[in-house]
């Protein structure tokens, strides 16, 4: 705190930032020239893209990414992408697109069998496939999209308000009531400084019987589940 003041802030590798993203697309191609063109206009429109490299770990990293979208060969190293896409469809409901060379019917329909959204045949405009990814985000998250759970994220924190919870890549706790509103007060801001007096409206309608230690209270928690984690979050006073 620094004269009433919180800030959150993220630390990732040796810079401090927050994620001001519209969207992360994660690239499961072998083909390098492709990955790299299809991340050059994937940026181009705002959005994030993060190339695989392993293509034995993409559920793994699928995992550690958590994107909003998939975009996926069928000819791949170790398995195949039909197999990926059936991996990555039992844990989540993210859209994935197909790419590939192959344009025969039947891998068409396997793919859609195996959980895909959309199929897309080589050679494609880049234009065309834009337009494919920000269909599907609209219908998945945007103005077609059925009402879905709140999240709100910065970095590898993920805050889940409806459930209280609070999650660090693969670590979970449950939060109080009280906590959530903090939390989500300041991941909504992230590298911005929240006044306290805007924190305690948050947290409390009338905020001027609240001792002033009360607030320092509920930051204390949320800085030794961090510590705990060994998160590089932190709330700086």
């Amino acid at each position: 705190m620094r004269n009433g003041l919180f800030c959150l802030r993220v630390t990732v590798g040796n810079s401090i930032q927050g994620v001001i993203v519209m969207a992360t697309i994660l690239i499961v191609e072998d083909d390098a020239k492709i990955s790299r063109l299809l991340k050059e206009h994937i940026e181009k429109y705002g959005h994030r893209a993060v190339i695989t490299e392993d293509f034995s770990q993409v559920l793994q990293q699928f995992q550690r990414v958590a994107p909003d979208l998939v975009l996926m060969d069928v000819n791949l190293p170790k398995y195949d992408g039909f197999y990926w896409c059936r991996q990555i469809r039992s844990i989540s409901t993210c859209p994935i697109l197909f790419i590939s060379a192959r344009e025969g019917k039947m891998d068409q329909v396997m793919a859609l069998e195996n959980g895909a959204d959309d199929y897309i045949t080589e050679p494609f405009h880049y234009e065309v496939v834009m337009a494919k990814i920000n269909s599907s985000l609209r219908r998945a998250y945007g103005a077609y999209a059925k009402p879905a759970e709140r999240v709100v994220k910065v970095q590898d924190l993920a805050l889940y308000p409806e459930r209280l919870q609070l999650s660090f890549r693969d670590q979970k706790t449950s939060l109080t009531h009280k906590e959530t509103i903090l939390l989500e007060a300041l991941m909504e801001n992230p590298m911005r400084v929240v006044s306290r007096d805007q924190l305690l409206e948050r947290l409390w309608s009338d905020h001027h019987f609240i001792d002033d230690n009360t607030l320092n209270v509920y930051v204390a928690r949320v800085q030794k589940n961090w510590a705990n984690w060994g998160s590089r979050a932190r709330l700086k006073r």
